[in-house]
């Protein structure tokens, strides 16, 4: 989901709060005997039911580890990555944390390597081996595992959602909606209905997508590869003639009306329950369900999305959500049980993820994991289940049926595999040239990628930047390493 609408419940479902970074990697001690704490940092709020969530998920864990505690500590998404950066520059011996920057990170040695839990007889083998292969390899870096992926959306595409309750008013079809420029005809009428309702909302920070790029420093910078293969070549974006096909469609959009004015600066969060918005785009993946997740976050409000990226599993997916070790932690083996636990026991997961069973929800058919939620199932009364462990092994509501979870398995399967799957690019020797190339590109990302300036001057200009910015050397950098990637696979 993007940042531009977003559901009262799933900002809760991944909002979570501040704490102080002291006490990492510290033992704890209880009346009857001595136990290890395994202080486990992520970003968001303090759930309001987290006193009784932690001493249950203990309980949970005490039937495996008698002498293990979780701790969680919770740091508001606002100051997370800030917070996380002190921690690992610091050498801090966290025992777990909800990694950011994980390439670079595992390059600086600021990881512990977990291969040896992870293979066979090592204590999260159990969970390992139920981790889709596709993490493994878009984990790897220069051969080594340093991250615990969250098994969940491998693979993910970019829809156009449109607002169910506009669709039914005005009888707008989108049959043939695929694309950005094939949404025209829907925008277009809507707009002559609705003229002071963002017709495609979107704002500061949004990014068109092409149908399949792989981008190995991020989608900030303007590398990109093709995920199909068919081109071996890095390249820049910006300079394809897809990616200028779209650009150029936004851009015709901006100066038709249906793109608010003010996109380019606009922080404006259009809320998935509100009609202030017709056309969203947002990221799905198979555990979403289809727009089940959307819907469900909007209260029941109708929603319908049309893809307008390919299924490929990629780097960028694996690292999504992945837990990592401080290299300098001095409970290795314990943070490692209790990721395995996270991954391969239910009770302990959905108890986190759901809320408190008797509380938050109840099993209508334990024997199929069937649940019910209940009204306390509230904001800030549980995890995003994205962020914790193994979604296979998370209960379903009733509305989630075995079909859509076959389908939502079969549709797994028959994703492709990234040509650039696992290749995570070693920037060390480029770190000036990454960092003036990023100053260039903050100036005309969002004014590109929202439509609001004509995109081929617009882009000479930004070329001629990135020239002089170093974006040569950086190219064939990354081509070399590509290419040496491509030869080991």
């Amino acid at each position: 989901m993007n940042k531009f609408v977003k559901g009262a419940a799933l900002v809760s479902a991944v909002a979570f709060g501040t704490v102080a970074l002291a006490g990492c990697g510290k033992s704890s001690s209880d009346s009857s005997s001595k136990a290890t704490t395994v202080n486990m940092y992520m970003p968001g709020d303090k759930p309001k039911n987290y006193d009784a969530m932690i001493k249950r998920a203990n309980k949970e864990i005490h039937k495996t580890y008698k002498n293990i505690n979780l701790k969680m500590n919770f740091i508001g998404w606002g100051d997370y990555e800030q917070k996380y950066n002190v921690m690992v520059t610091s050498g801090s011996g966290y025992d777990l944390a909800f990694a950011q920057s994980y390439t670079s990170n595992a390059l600086k040695g600021a990881y512990a390597d977990m291969d040896s839990e992870l293979k066979s007889g090592g204590v999260a083998n159990k969970a390992y081996k139920q981790v889709d292969p596709a993490y493994w390899k878009g984990l790897k870096i220069k051969g080594k595992t340093y991250g615990f992926p969250v098994n969940a959306n491998i693979y993910a595409q970019n829809m156009l959602t449109f607002n169910g309750d506009f669709l039914k008013k005005y009888n707008i079809n989108i049959n043939d909606v695929d694309s950005y420029a094939s949404m025209e005809t829907a925008l277009a009428k809507f707009h002559k209905e609705k003229p002071g309702v963002a017709a495609f909302a979107i704002g500061q920070g949004y990014r068109a997508s092409p149908k399949h790029m792989d981008f190995p420093l991020g989608n900030g910078l303007p590398f990109a590869i093709d995920s199909s293969g068919a081109n071996k070549k890095v390249v820049n974006v910006y300079d394809t003639s897809e990616m200028q096909g779209i650009l150029k469609t936004l851009h015709s959009y901006y100066q038709k009306g249906y793109i608010p004015k003010d996109a380019a600066t606009s922080s404006t969060q259009y809320n998935l329950q509100d009609n202030t918005w017709f056309i969203s785009q947002e990221t799905q993946g198979p555990f979403d369900y289809g727009d089940s997740t959307l819907i469900r976050n909007a209260g029941g409000k109708q929603m319908k999305s049309k893809a307008v990226t390919d299924p490929y599993k990629s780097s960028a997916q694996a690292q999504v959500a992945v837990w990592t070790i401080s290299k300098t932690s001095k409970h290795k083996k314990e943070a490692m049980q209790v990721l395995n636990l996270l991954n391969t026991n239910k009770t302990l997961l959905n108890n986190i993820t759901w809320g408190l069973e008797g509380t938050q929800w109840n099993f209508t058919d334990k024997a199929k994991g069937k649940i019910k939620i209940t009204s306390k199932y509230k904001p800030n009364t549980f995890i995003g289940a994205w962020m914790m462990g193994n979604n296979k092994n998370l209960y379903t509501q009733d509305s989630t049926t075995e079909a859509m979870i076959k389908k939502r398995d079969q549709s797994i399967k028959d994703a492709k595999t990234s040509a650039a799957l696992g290749f995570n690019p070693d920037t060390s020797s480029l770190k000036t040239e990454i960092t003036n190339l990023s100053n260039v590109m903050s100036k005309y990302l969002d004014i590109l990628n929202t439509g609001t300036a004509d995109p081929v001057p617009t882009i000479k200009k930004m070329d001629k930047e990135l020239k002089a910015a170093g974006y040569d050397k950086v190219q064939k950098e990354l081509q070399k390493q590509y290419d040496a990637f491509l030869a080991k696979q």
